[in-house]
């Protein structure tokens, strides 16, 4: 199976989406335990809710699971939340902090992951931040991301509907946070910026303003938008519905703002 699938538009918005995919390849898949077969950690069904919300956006898509290789943690490993838990470049527990693998993977086979999966996402992404920023003149990643509303392993109580990250104000122009925040609290959901997920490796890795590139990520809780955070993790069309215009509005403000970024 290709590592990544492009749907290219033409305007200046780039959605990246790294872990809806839940291609384990059979020889990874028969290493994981009972556990880490039910593949939790999924971000379930980002790319339907997301889907067709802004015309003329480009997706990229990777099709691997995340217990494959994490396409949104840096390739060397290092940890994007120092002192706190969180999950790895190859996650060697889920969410919860239970053990996922009979057989875990060795040093020589993450790379082999990371070659296979990893960097062709991540070749993907540039492309097309970059062909977008030749057109545009600017390039907007909006990373599409969704998790369980309550893990004590990785945070207290229970997640707010709408996380906006942009790595402390780093990784984008400060109006496009404050456009996204904006729609957000419009609905009344709890929200938060730069909270307990300020934006994943992409975001801070891609996002370099000054270069014409800018990064926001999205994390919504999947309460929001599924009918249950448990199996089988079923889209909740009432509940997408609800979302989805949002989720539009937010899309379609970013982009209505590039022209302004030019640098």
């Amino acid at each position: 199976m290709t590592p990544v699938v492009v749907a290219r538009g033409d305007g200046p918005v780039v959605l990246g989406l790294p872990h809806v995919g839940t291609h384990v390849p059979p020889g990874i898949m028969a290493k994981l335990n009972a556990r880490g077969r039910l593949l939790a950690d999924t971000d379930w069904h980002v790319d339907r809710l997301y889907d067709g919300l802004l015309p003329g956006a480009t997706t990229v898509r990777a099709t691997f699971h995340r217990y494959v290789i994490d396409a949104n943690r840096p390739p060397e490993g290092t940890s994007l939340y120092p002192g706190q838990n969180s999950t790895g470049l190859v996650p060697l527990t889920d969410f919860d902090g239970e053990p996922i693998w009979d057989t875990p993977p060795g040093a020589a086979e993450i790379e082999a992951r990371r070659v296979a999966w990893h960097a062709p996402y991540h070749a993907a992404l540039a492309a097309e931040l970059d062909r977008v920023r030749a057109r545009h003149g600017v390039a907007i990643l909006y990373d599409c991301h969704s998790i369980r509303s309550r893990i004590p392993f990785l945070f207290e109580g229970t997640l707010p509907d709408f996380n906006i990250g942009t790595a402390e104000g780093r990784s984008c122009d400060a109006r496009l946070a404050q456009v996204a925040l904006a729609r957000c609290r419009a609905t009344g959901r709890p929200t938060v910026l730069d909270g307990r997920f300020k934006g994943g490796w992409c975001t801070r890795h891609y996002g370099r303003p000054e270069e014409g590139v800018h990064a926001i990520q999205m994390e919504l809780a999947q309460s929001a938008y599924l009918a249950s955070e448990s199996p089988p993790f079923a889209y909740d069309p009432a509940r997408a519905g609800t979302l989805r215009p949002v989720l539009a509005d937010i899309l379609h403000d970013l982009a209505a703002l590039a022209p302004d970024l030019r640098g």
